[in-house]
């Protein structure tokens, strides 16, 4: 079976990802500290970079999402935005940390 490079960069983000959440659970508070200052920064930026492709134009829509030149849908978040709003504002699985995040702004 061949492997895409869009493959390969894809499973190594992924693996990346999944070892910071494991060591944000598991590692000791100077760990937890450290990876936190080290690995928040660069997580911020690509999220940043990801949000910056999918700004709205003037007419409230995502002109890397848009399908067809001439659209006619009202002006809506696309999936990426609506993705990472949710991602970051809405947490069930810890709704200690979401207060805290919140009130340190």
């Amino acid at each position: 079976m061949s492997t895409t490079v869009f493959s390969q960069l894809d499973k190594s983000l992924h693996e990346h990802l999944a070892t910071l959440v494991r060591l944000s659970a598991t590692a000791d508070d100077d760990t937890a500290v450290e990876l936190a200052r080290s690995e928040l920064p660069r997580v911020v930026t690509a999220l940043k970079a990801l949000l910056d492709e999918h700004t709205p134009d003037e007419h409230g829509r995502c002109p890397t999402c848009r399908t067809r030149r001439f659209s006619r849908r009202l002006p809506s978040p696309c999936r990426a935005y609506l993705g990472a709003q949710l991602a970051l504002t809405v947490s069930a699985e810890s709704p200690g940390l979401h207060r805290h995040v919140r009130s340190a702004v």
